[in-house]
């Protein structure tokens, strides 16, 4: 594992006559077509496995159902501490949708944040993949205007005073950069693994959540010209950026996927887990 560099984040921005509250962007985000795209691409399509899931192992979460401001309402799978807090930790799936594997990960995440309410948004509504032509299907259709409804609901769901955290895989992981900017002021965390990072410099202007980028340098469509571009980005726009760069492939992280790297998945796991609760306590 490589880890390249720490970029320091100045309040470059402070000259603004006062900060973003719950800042929205535009309704349509290059980064997240760009990576939409790749679903067209039969190699990407055959890099991704669908993760396997113990069926006897029980899931510790509870689904509901959250109001959205389109009048609609958009489903979730939540994990609440018994001792009730303002931090929060959005969860945005792959491209399979909400299943079981996922919901696992946000439990895996609960517990190793102890006081955090954990929330994993369905973008998919109801969707879930069972297979990749399925998957592909389902990423090409959703919708990125109703996607951004979903995320403004879980935003108003924690509250104007919540600190909001984020992290996603994949197709998730573009998606986790993309809410981070929408929490504004409240942002305070963005993982992003092997996601398409935001590479519109206006786009990245509201964003106050601190990042990790955790990417695979093996990666043929995250690839390293991509990432070099953002930290580049991000370096002038002074925000704060941890790029870690594994000497994996694409969906490294999978457990059942045939790019899986245990020790690499494993370290992954453990720094954005750290990250995530020191940014919580600053």
């Amino acid at each position: 594992m490589l880890k390249v560099k720490t970029v320091s984040l100045f309040f470059l921005l402070s000259l603004l006559c006062k900060p973003f509250v719950n800042a929205q962007v535009v309704c349509c985000s290059p980064a997240n077509e760009q990576f939409v795209a790749n679903a067209d691409d039969k190699n990407f399509r055959n890099e991704h496995d669908l993760a396997a899931f113990d069926q006897n192992k029980k899931l510790k979460g509870k689904m509901i159902r959250i109001a959205t401001p389109d009048s609609d309402s958009a489903s979730a799978y939540f994990l609440e501490p018994k001792k009730p807090g303002n931090k929060w930790l959005f969860v945005f799936h792959e491209w399979w949708g909400l299943n079981d594997h996922i919901k696992s990960e946000a439990d895996m995440l609960f517990d190793d944040l102890k006081d955090v309410n954990v929330i994993c948004l369905d973008l998919y509504d109801g969707n879930v993949a069972q297979n990749r032509e399925q998957a592909s299907d389902f990423m090409k259709s959703a919708d990125e205007y109703r996607i951004r409804q979903i995320i403004r609901a879980a935003i108003d769901l924690a509250g104007y005073e919540a600190k909001i955290s984020t992290i996603g895989w994949c197709f998730g992981g573009t998606w986790s950069m993309q809410a981070s900017i929408m929490t504004g002021r409240q942002g305070k965390a963005c993982v992003i693994y092997y996601g398409m990072p935001e590479l519109v410099r206006a786009s990245l202007i509201p964003l106050k959540a601190d990042v990790m980028g955790i990417f695979a340098e093996k990666d043929q469509w995250i690839n390293t010209e991509i990432v070099t571009q953002f930290s580049d980005l991000m370096d002038v726009l002074q925000k704060n950026l941890d790029l870690v760069v594994f000497p994996a492939d694409h969906a490294f992280a999978n457990p059942s996927g045939s790019n899986y790297e245990q020790s690499m998945a494993k370290e992954a796991r453990a720094i954005s887990t750290e990250f995530l609760k020191a940014k919580f306590e600053e």
